[in-house]
């Protein structure tokens, strides 16, 4: 008997966690993991390790029972050819997005002129853009956690695709404010993307992968700067429009293919619809499918706007909401007073030119010049370190303290713009200040999917969108009106904004980096496959949110 023991003492065994909810008991779910208790002997656990992004080894594709959740199935499978697919055509939604945010700051003050519009008219054409994306944001998110993520995805681009073609028309002020507006409206839903993509990422890879994603952000960015220094001196605005809907004309053709979200089929019921998709996915990857059978969740009502207020989430969703409106008040403001500035010079000469000109008529104008678009073009350039910065530190420090060292440096940089400096400077300044910033945002974009369950995933982000877009409604009446009244009051605004969005961003009760997706708003915060790099180690239990 002592030799038996002794052998057995000797068996390596594979103990896993499972992700997100399970058709195990209460009282397994109490106990933690199955496992074999044998009277007398201590067993050891043998770590198993997987590099990033790679697929759970075939002998281990199995979870321990005969069931398993679409959580197990997508680490599984992996991160592969379909994820690519994935990445390219999610992509393409945010360089669109990206373009026709961008094309406010080149817009705006070629109309100034053209059409001899007062400053509050300029800054009334940002801002109802805003106005659109605000409105619909929420809805564009209760749309997708009712109807499906691709429904209101789609929906949403094709709505887009539209009104921005019909703006390039337009023959008057009033017509090119209802049709930009009508534009805004549409862009509101683009978010969803970031909603449909991220459940389809293996934990290890979502944080990166949803970082990557906004290269295509820069790109657009960067592309509609370079597009407007070829396209506005020779063929107009218009022109521009037209060609800065390329990108959604490219993602309406292509999101036939897209599959709806398999979280979303089982979370709604439709248990075949989610298994087709996921041997779909494994098929493209040339990876195992778990064997077993797929659990149905409980059936829960969707997208309900009190479910971002029960006592779990009510701090984060009022955190969210602040950090998001100053994410994108101070990143749309750093945008409009790029062009401000070069146009000026520096801030020294927007200040003397006040008091050299008492009374400023209204009509007075600008046009960008060359040397402005090549300004402007290296300050978009920052997106590119501003997502490699965020990518190298953001799985290192975490999402929470990510985003409040992007906030903290960007309200430096604001400050150190009130000195009289030099435009090679202040381009300098312009570019560091704008990489944190939009590294912040995408910190953001990577917090908010991880941190709501599927029920409320598409709602929480929408929200969140929403409350950015009365951000940017609000900053252009700073960047471009309060800016004739007082710069340095100007910047103070911004740089006061961010370092309380910064502590915002600490006081966050739940840390989500290494967690899994939450599959229903019942069970645990965070539940998922832990990997163990020791012998013997035990298994540490997931809190409903990891407190820092």
């Amino acid at each position: 008997m002592e030799e038996d023991l002794f052998q057995l003492r000797q068996l390596p065994v594979v103990k896993f966690r499972r992700t997100g909810e399970s058709a195990r008991s209460e009282d397994d779910a109490a106990s933690g993991e199955h496992e074999v208790q044998i009277e007398g002997v201590c067993v050891g656990l043998e770590a198993v390790e997987l590099d990033d992004g790679a697929a759970v080894p075939k002998e281990f594709a199995n979870p321990t029972d005969d069931t398993f959740m679409v959580e197990d199935a997508v680490e599984a499978i992996g991160f592969g050819k379909f994820q690519w697919k994935l990445s390219v055509l999610t992509g393409l939604a945010w360089m669109a997005d990206a373009m026709e945010m961008m094309i406010l700051s080149i817009l705006a003050p070629q109309l100034h002129c053209e059409w001899r519009l007062p400053s509050w008219q300029v800054a009334l054409l940002t801002s109802v853009v805003f106005v659109g994306m605000m409105s619909s944001s929420t809805l564009w998110g209760n749309i997708s956690d009712q109807y499906g993520r691709k429904t209101g995805l789609k929906i949403s681009v094709l709505w887009t695709l539209y009104y921005g073609i019909l703006s390039a028309f337009a023959p008057v002020y009033s017509w090119i404010l209802v049709l930009r507006g009508l534009v805004g409206f549409g862009i509101g839903g683009v978010p969803q993307s970031v909603t449909l993509y991220a459940e389809f990422l293996p934990m290890k890879a979502r944080a990166k992968c949803i970082l990557l994603i906004e290269v295509f952000w820069a790109l657009g960015t960067v592309f509609e700067v370079v597009l407007a220094v070829f396209v506005m001196p020779s063929l107009g605005w218009r022109w521009l429009l037209i060609l800065s809907a390329v990108p959604l004309l490219l993602f309406a053709v292509l999101c036939f293919w897209l599959p709806e979200s398999a979280r979303y089929d089982v979370l709604s019921g439709n248990q075949e619809k989610a298994i087709a998709t996921l041997k779909r996915i494994a098929t493209e990857n040339g990876a195992p499918m778990p064997l077993g059978k797929l659990i149905i969740s409980r059936q829960e009502d969707r997208g309900r706007m009190r479910d971002l207020f029960t006592p779990h989430f009510r701090w984060t969703t009022l955190l969210l909401w602040f950090i998001w409106f100053s994410n994108a008040f101070s990143y749309y403001g750093l945008v409009l007073l790029t062009t401000e500035l070069f146009q000026a010079g520096d801030v020294c000469s927007i200040s003397s030119r006040k008091k050299a000109v008492e009374a400023k008529c209204s009509l007075a104008c600008e046009y960008l010049s060359e040397e402005d678009y090549m300004d402007l073009l290296w300050t978009t350039l920052s997106e590119f370190p501003g997502v490699l910065v965020t990518l190298w530190i953001i799985d290192r420090l975490g999402r929470k303290k990510t985003m409040a060292l992007c906030f903290v440096i960007f309200s430096f940089c604001s400050l150190l713009l009130s000195i009289c400096v030099g435009r090679n400077v202040l381009t300098l300044l312009l570019f560091i200040a704008r990489a944190f910033i939009s590294g912040g945002f995408q910190a953001a974009y990577v917090y908010t999917p991880e941190v709501y369950p599927t029920a409320t995933r598409a709602l929480g982000l929408g929200t969140c969108s929403g409350m950015a877009r009365v951000g940017a409604l609000i900053t252009p009446f700073i960047a471009q009106v309060m800016l004739e009244s007082s710069v340095y009051l100007t910047l103070a605004v911004y740089s006061g904004c961010c370092l309380l969005a910064g502590l915002a961003s600490c006081f966050l009760p739940i840390e989500t980096k290494g967690r899994g997706l939450q599959e229903s708003s019942h069970r645990e915060w965070g539940q998922e496959m832990v990997g163990r790099g020791t012998h013997g180690a035990g298994v540490a239990r997931s809190n409903s949110g990891s407190q820092e």
